[in-house]
């Protein structure tokens, strides 16, 4: 040990008589310290600003994404809703036509034109229960497929109809000619 140790270890006592002030050190320390400068930046206009850009931006970048998706889904619905009413189109101008046959052919008693649009008509609020429902689940490929069954159901029945009446009229051409 050198003489600087041993005289520490010799008067130890002597360094623990003073015990020092934590708080008046503290008030020394804090007293040469500079007071903190505060900065508030909502206090800024330039950074108002630039938080409105930035909120203005935010909002119209989530109103374009959900138009956007809107517009994709609803251009797809519009796609099904066009081959609907392509369908729809296609049949009713055939059934209405042949309709116009039936109501038109000199052949038919009224009774047999009266049971025969009856049963259209059947069909036709059919067609309606069928054209409701699919407005309701668009994408259901059953309802489609009833709703063009339907269709033909109609048109088989009309096309049978007047197939029968010209057989008919045909029978009574012949036997004129039989000689």
């Amino acid at each position: 040990m050198d003489n600087f140790e041993k005289y520490i270890t010799e008067n130890k006592h002597l360094f623990d008589e003073h015990k020092a002030d934590k708080s008046k050190i503290w008030q020394a320390i804090e007293s040469e310290l500079e007071p903190p400068k505060t900065i508030r930046l909502w206090k800024s206009p330039l950074l108002k600003i630039a938080a409105s850009i930035l909120i203005l931006v935010g909002v119209f970048s989530l109103t374009n994404s959900f138009i956007i998706n809107g517009f994709r889904s609803g251009t797809q619905n519009n796609i099904v809703h066009q081959e609907l009413r392509d369908i729809d189109t296609y049949y009713k101008d055939l059934v209405s036509f042949q309709v116009q046959l039936v109501k038109n052919n000199p052949k038919l008693q009224p009774q047999d034109k009266e049971k025969f649009l009856s049963f259209m008509d059947e069909l036709d609020e059919e067609y309606n229960i069928l054209k409701l429902e699919m407005t309701k689940n668009l994408n259901n490929e059953y309802i489609l497929e009833a709703i063009v069954n339907n269709y033909k159901k109609r048109i088989e029945l009309i096309e049978n109809l007047l197939k029968q009446i010209n057989d008919s009229k045909k029978s009574n051409n012949n036997e004129g000619y039989i000689l």
